[in-house]
């Protein structure tokens, strides 16, 4: 799997691709779906598969006050993109620049990589005032030698087309399960653990602390977590993700507790998928109470990890 980056050219080995053409933050089951088509095309031609997505989000250049709702990084993003049966991953560096080229030009641009053909969602626009439609990209790209398809949009279980904003909503009402179902895997976070107040160890429940980053803020409270380790263990925990209320100052991280784990993770880089809801954040009067609450909630994501599958 190799990235490139829209500034660079096109490797020789690369051209004449098939490209997969969208955002695909969370890569969930209807982004799954473009880049299926894109690489069993790919495969039945002989030709390479190839993922593109966006930086930053374009939401975040033109509202850049807009709060964080990243779904994944890049580097989670090209994980999964390898998983799916991609070649390569194509990062467009979205700039003011390539957000004014109208849509002819960002054909031409698409054909001076070489790109064969494109598979994108119905409802993918793209050039300047979002001019561009799929009907557009078949029309202009034709003369150029680039076909272009469109992948219809994936309903759930309840019908509902399933797309990031549904599954942003759900993550921010606490409904893990849903996130789980439209994303096909736990909404999961990935970040260097760093060193905390270590309150945690002193009374028993040692965290490994984790900020938050540029993802998506999932509603406030304790979760059951399971961890991915770099050297592919899995740990189940129980999770504060929030801002303390109970500790002074309040600092917003995710801190999970790991059950029957005693190993330090400073440093280390881990994944946290978020598992299901247990309850909202509480200020609690005094360590007793604290300590109480946390072995009750360690108690319950047990019982629940204990009947949930491992999802990659």
């Amino acid at each position: 799997m190799e990235r490139l980056h829209s500034s660079a050219p096109m490797p020789a080995h690369l051209r004449g691709g098939i490209m997969a053409l969208g955002n695909f933050d969370g890569f969930h089951a209807g982004h799954q779906a473009v880049v299926r088509r894109a690489v069993a095309l790919a495969r039945d031609q002989g030709r390479p598969a190839i993922v593109a997505t966006f930086d930053p989000h374009p939401m975040r250049l033109f509202r850049p006050d807009t709060p964080w709702f990243r779904l994944t990084t890049l580097d989670q993003r090209e994980r999964l993109f390898a998983r799916a049966g991609a070649d390569a991953m194509l990062v467009f560096d979205f700039t003011r620049e390539l957000a004014a080229l109208d849509p002819q030009a960002f054909v031409d641009l698409l054909a001076r990589w070489g790109v064969a053909g494109v598979v994108t969602g119905e409802d993918f626009t793209f050039g300047r005032d979002r001019a561009g439609s799929i009907a557009t990209l078949a029309e202009l790209g034709a003369p150029l030698g680039l076909t272009a398809q469109a992948v219809a949009p994936i309903t759930g279980q309840d019908g509902e087309i399933i797309s990031s904003t549904r599954i942003r909503q759900a993550l921010k009402s606490g409904d893990c399960e849903t996130a789980t179902r439209l994303l096909t895997r736990p909404f999961t976070i990935e970040g260097v653990v760093q060193h905390g107040d270590k309150l945690g160890r002193t009374i028993g429940f040692p965290t490994a602390n984790i900020d938050m980053g540029h993802y998506l803020r999932p509603a406030y409270g304790i979760y059951a977590v399971r961890a991915l380790l770099p050297d592919g263990r899995v740990l189940d925990g129980a999770a504060n993700l929030g801002v303390r209320p109970s500790i002074d100052p309040p600092k917003e991280l995710l801190e999970p507790h790991f059950f029957d784990f005693s190993e330090s993770l400073y440093d280390q880089r881990i994944e946290v998928q978020l598992i299901h809801y247990l309850r909202p954040e509480a200020k609690l009067d005094g360590l007793d109470a604290l300590m109480a609450a946390i072995a009750r909630d360690c108690d319950d994501a047990r019982q629940i990890l204990a009947g949930t599958p491992h999802l990659a």
